[in-house]
């Protein structure tokens, strides 16, 4: 009878079938050799595949591997019913060591404790800080032994926990910790979706379902088995549970009913089993289904002393098991199935007991109120108001929303219903749905006609719809909302405008200004003086603009110095400005230097980054670029990632890292419509130009800038083409292209008139010096390096010191052009800028002087940046934690770059560290 017709003689012992791994023999292997205790190093790891493939049982296995050498384990298993309680599953997961988080620094600790509700915040603590506080104490747990976190079922995790855990996952390489992330096939996992391993459980072949079959306690044998084979398609749970029902009915197979969804099959054979138990034990299931995963012991609580026998049948019939103290459903399908087979009135006072039990912990009562409650009820809606609250302020966007929109769901009064989703919508904008915001948007239409309320929730939309790739449909909602707004005489037309504006600025469009100046001419001269004002009209037009605007920036700041929005605001608007080093000041005045965007990028939000590169901070502009690339993907939003790889891209061409510039800047160009994200496409091609100049290609060089304008002359971008007419100039001198460069750098010049910024003016200078003759070329370096282009733009700055040095050699002015060679070389070393170092380095030889050759500089600039940024930090005196807090690293991260930095460095002490610095900064001047 072949595998359809075993004797069952030929059977293996009976074991659990639960535990079993058959032909699972390299996917075992596999997670195996990741969770040994030997390593130094992290793991991620995403596990995935379909309901009851075995994802848990290889989970599960790991962990008690990891438990049997000594390691440590961290656990937390996604439910459906609390994927709306923020940091729900973060608190699971550290449950088990709550007690060591005295062990971390105060702002970390305060931050954590804060989110997970075990003290009281009146503001969000900072995600960046939170994250920063698990990534230290996974650091300190994975001491001495190696510690392995799995999440089980992600795809039901809360966001905000899932937003930690990414944020640790990038920043685990050199921690001792594995993490496995178990989530079913073809769900979303923001955070985790790109950049990790992936191990896809699949179905099982035919000859390992023949052989987990074997191991039943009842092998099913004929036609049955034939049927059980076919039916389970290769999905272990199925072939257990289907050989279970199996047991029961005719060993013909004449009782097995025709093809339906293995899903359905499942969940009818998990109900018929639950039928046949005794009243308290199906009491007892109905209480744990109705709980969420953190809830279980609550729910084991609020059982009887004399039912804690009740559990025994229900084991016995394979839906439950003992796991150390608790009671866990075997496969999430049980409770699915066990939950939905129930009457509404089970279910509800299932559903009541749990909130009764649970009256110390407000958020899961709400929710379990509110599952019980099918009519309008004013007091079940509060609590979940209460509940939006507190998950607004631990910075819970995702359950802020998922609680209003119930809360009015439930709510008796129509306008509160429509406050209630308009809120909802508001907060639905930081989880990146658009989607759900769509929806919620379109709920308060249906609900309500007060304009202020539609124009709300509609700008909601309008302002995620321009994180996105498709501008030109967000500008028209956006613009309509800001027509309906002046109608009403709504303060909303100024809050629409901005959003609008951030569309102009990112798609370059002429047309959207003349829309935005038609709008802006009939509001109040009072309203346009405003930040608000002020950031329209530099945003949409900054070189018309920007007389005006630049004198009144300081006074705009002062004036907002309480109110970290308008400073935000006012600090992108001093950038546009190219009031660099203003800008710089009101972030780090307005937002701790890190903190300088939401839970997800706002509009602009890379003009931090932007700022920190101008003024030569690289470090800190990678970081910024790498959160935002992480938030934005996480969220779906293209156009924000995209401006974030632009960022990272022009900076590692400045480091001279020409290939992964270009991996990055060409990512950009794929995530956006160039047509419709024009400044996204000129940043690119000018990190494109960077790169090729790093590698001497002046040719792709040439092509890559000039696409930063058209045939014709004219801007691409009306204010980020202009930022490459000193490289466009510089490139055109090697190749021979001088002429065409002069004409486009005139034709800008006349466009811009009067209303050249101080950088401009500086670039516009030093690319005519690079193309005048001899007579006028000195006089245009001078010009181009009058002012504090210093502190504003060093990198810019050094780049004139050095066009203008090779100049003066080539006149045979050497000793003019020594000093000015030097300077532009220790800004070069400083910056570990390595194209521009040599080149530096090949001016001061042939102007006579040989640079310092001793190891100590030379080897620091091998070094990362970030090892840089690390031995800066060390040479200061300050501990590992503390620059941890600074890089947002672990600890032991920051250990690990030191201990590999020390040989290349060729010392071995710390305390030489300050040496090392101190010679690689001075290298160029006091060396020479």
């Amino acid at each position: 009878m072949g595998n359809g017709g075993r004797a069952r003689g030929n059977r293996r012992p009976t074991r659990d079938p639960g535990l079993l791994v058959v032909g699972r023999e390299t996917e075992t292997a596999d997670i195996v050799r990741r969770v040994a205790t030997d390593r130094s190093h992290s793991e991620v790891l995403i596990v995935t595949g379909e309901p009851g493939v075995g994802k848990s049982v290889l989970l599960r296995l790991a962990a008690d591997r990891v438990r049997r050498e000594g390691g440590r384990v961290l656990r937390a298993v996604g439910s459906e019913s609390e994927a709306h309680l923020a940091f729900a599953g973060l608190h699971q997961m550290l449950r088990p060591v709550l007690g060591e988080l005295d062990g971390l620094p105060p702002r970390q600790r305060s931050a954590l404790r804060a989110v997970l509700g075990l003290d009281e915040c009146t503001d969000a603590p900072d995600a960046m800080l939170v994250g920063l506080a698990v990534l230290t104490l996974v650091s300190d747990l994975a001491e001495p032994a190696p510690l392995l976190v799995v999440v089980d079922d992600a795809q039901w995790i809360d966001r905000a926990s899932l937003d930690v855990l990414s944020f640790v996952a990038r920043r685990m390489d050199s921690e001792p910790v594995t993490l496995l992330v178990g989530v079913r096939a073809g769900a979303a996992l923001p955070g985790f979706d790109k950049g990790y391993e992936r191990l896809e459980i699949g179905p099982l072949s035919g000859e390992a379902a023949n052989r987990l079959l074997d191991q039943q306690p009842t092998p099913p044998t004929g036609r049955t088995r034939g049927r059980i084979v076919q039916e389970a398609a290769g999905n272990p749970l199925a072939l257990i549970e289907l050989a279970r029902a199996g047991a029961a009915r005719q060993p013909d197979g004449s009782s097995v009913e025709g093809p339906l969804p293995v899903t359905d099959r499942l969940e009818r054979i998990f109900a018929e089993h639950a039928e046949s138990l005794p009243e308290a034990t199906r009491r007892s299931l109905m209480l744990l289904a109705a709980a969420g995963a953190a809830d279980v012991p609550t729910a084991s609580r609020g059982l009887p002393e004399a039912d804690d026998k009740a559990w025994v049948p229900a084991q016995r019939a394979g839906l439950v098991r003992q796991d150390g103290p608790r009671i866990a459903f075997r496969h999430p399908l049980i409770r699915s199935a066990l939950y939905h087979a129930a009457s509404f009135e089970e279910r509800r006072e299932a559903h009541l007991a749990l909130a009764e039990l649970l009256s110390e912990e407000p958020d899961r009562r709400a929710w379990h109120l509110a599952a019980a409650t099918t009519r309008p009820d004013e007091d079940v809606s509060a609590v979940l108001q209460q509940t939006a609250d507190r998950a607004r302020i631990r910075g819970g966007y995702a359950a802020a929303a998922a609680a209003l929109q119930r809360a009015a769901e439930l709510s008796p009064h129509s306008a509160d219903r429509a406050r209630l989703l308009t809120e909802a919508a508001v907060m639905a904008v930081f989880t990146g749905q658009l989607g759900w915001v769509q929806q919620l948007a379109a709920e308060v239409r249906g609900c309500s006609d007060d304009p202020a309320l539609i124009s709300r929730a509609s700008l909601a939309t309008g302002q995620l719809m321009s994180l996105r790739r498709h501008h030109a449909a967000a500008f028209a909602l956006l613009t309509r909302i800001a027509d309906e707004a002046a109608a009403a005489h709504s303060p909303r037309v100024l809050d629409a405008l901005a959003a609008a504006a951030v569309v102009r600025y990112y798609s370059g469009e002429e047309s959207q200004l003349h829309r935005i100046e038609g709008l802006l001419c009939a509001m109040p001269d009072s309203t346009v003086g405003s930040a608000l004002g002020a950031w329209v009209l530099a945003v949409s037009d900054p070189n018309g603009a920007g007389a005006l605007l630049a004198p009144a920036l300081p006074g705009l700041i002062a004036e907002a110095k309480d109110d970290a929005g308008s400073l935000t605001a006012l600090a992108i608007v001093a950038w546009i400005l190219d009031q660099t080093a203003l800008a710089a000041r009101t972030f780090d005045e307005a937002f701790d230097r890190w903190q300088a965007r939401g839970a997800l990028p706002d509009g602009l939000g890379c003009a931090v980054g932007w700022t920190y590169l101008e003024q030569s901070r690289w470090i800190e502009a990678r970081s910024v670029a790498a959160e935002i690339a992480a938030m934005a993907s996480a969220a779906g939003l293209d156009h924000a990632e995209a401006c974030a790889h632009v960022l990272d891209a022009t900076v590692l061409a400045l480091l001279g890292e020409p290939a992964d510039a270009r991996q990055g800047a060409e990512q950009a160009l794929i995530l956006v419509d160039p047509l419709e994200s024009r400044s996204v496409a000129v940043f690119a091609r000018r990190a494109l130009g960077l790169a090729a100049v790093a590698e001497g290609d002046y040719d792709t060089a040439y092509a890559q800038f000039r696409s930063a304008f058209t045939d014709d002359g004219d801007p691409v971008h009306y204010h980020v083409s202009y930022t490459v007419l000193a490289e466009l100039a510089a490139a055109a001198v090697r190749r021979g292209r001088q002429q065409d460069a002069a004409e486009l750098l005139q034709r800008s010049a006349r466009r811009l008139g009067t209303r050249m910024s101080p950088r401009i003016r500086a670039l516009v200078n030093r690319g005519r010096a690079l193309l005048a003759d001899s007579d006028h070329a000195e006089r245009y370096f001078q010009e181009a390096l009058t002012g504090d282009t210093g502190e504003q733009w060093p990198f810019e700055r050094a780049q004139t010191l050095l066009d203008y040095g090779e100049w003066l050699r080539r006149q045979r002015r050497i000793t003019e052009a020594r000093p000015l060679l030097t300077m532009a070389l220790d800004t070069f070393q400083r910056l570990g800028a390595r194209p521009w170092i040599e080149r530096a380095k090949a001016e001061l030889r042939a102007a006579g002087i040989e640079t310092a050759s001793s190891v100590v500089p030379s080897a620091f600039d091998e070094l990362s940046p970030q090892q840089q940024q690390i031995v800066r930090l060390a040479a200061r005196g300050l501990t590992n934690r503390a620059i941890g807090e600074k890089l947002f690293l672990s600890p032991r991260t920051v250990g690990s770059h030191l201990y590999r930095v020390f040989p290349k460095l060729g010392i071995t002490a710390r305390s030489q560290l300050r040496d090392v610095v101190e010679g690689t900064l001075s290298g160029a001047g006091a060396q020479i």
